[in-house]
């Protein structure tokens, strides 16, 4: 049941109103030869397959809900992507792959977990030399993760800001629409409506804590 009424809210469809940001940040990076991508917390995938589009490389995405990499695999054999894609189960906080392994690592909305400066310290030694790394983030104390990157050891690339009209009008708005209308769809059940509730509080604290007001993304470089 749980599944079913995750369809039906269709997050992915939701979060892929934001691909255009996933390619914006990165066209900012220079034409690169089939890079390898790894995509941190990449969920059922919806940046990574933009990424593989936009690369021609070959994309990593980990991630520890088993889930939500079920549904990455099932999108990568839809797009008919299995030689160039691989969901793996990884936690962010133990990476297992080899030092300077990927051209880019890419991290969308997963960095506030680990911590903004600990994500840098501990990712950069997975890029190659002069590799890249593209994080999207909340929007508090930007000016200190500003200055942060250059003493971790990157170059700012540039930066741009994802406004929060956008995360509301896209994203927000649109799923508190659907959470009402299953709501009154499964009144009777309370399982779902407790489901229901989860949802709404993603919701209400978008609308309550200034810090989900918008997000940025950082496109840095390993010095």
């Amino acid at each position: 049941m749980k599944s079913d009424i995750l369809t039906e809210l269709d997050r992915d469809g939701l979060r892929g109103n934001f691909n255009r940001f996933t390619r914006r940040a990165f066209q900012m990076l220079p034409r690169l030869d089939r890079p390898r991508i790894l995509d941190i917390g990449c969920g059922t995938g919806v940046p990574a397959l933009e990424l593989a589009r936009l690369s021609d490389g070959e994309i990593f995405g980990i991630d520890i809900d088993e889930a939500a990499l079920e549904g990455f695999s099932r999108k990568i054999a839809d797009a008919g992507l299995q030689d160039r894609a691989k969901a793996v189960k990884c936690s962010l906080f133990d990476i297992e792959f080899p030092d300077e392994s990927f051209d880019i690592v890419w991290a969308e909305g997963v960095i506030a977990i680990i911590g903004f400066d600990k994500g840098l310290r501990e990712w950069r030694r997975l890029i190659k030399p002069h590799g890249y790394l593209g994080i999207h983030d909340n929007v508090d104390d930007i000016q200190r993760k500003t200055e942060a990157i250059p003493a971790h050891g990157y170059a700012i690339i540039n930066t741009f800001a994802v406004p929060k009209d956008t995360w509301w009008d896209e994203h927000y708005c649109l799923l508190e629409k659907r959470i009402q209308k299953l709501r009154n769809k499964y009144r009777e059940n309370a399982d779902v409506l407790a489901l229901l509730n989860k949802e709404q509080n993603e919701v209400e604290m978008f609308k309550n804590e200034p810090r989900y007001h918008g997000s940025i993304f950082y496109v840095i470089q390993k010095s």
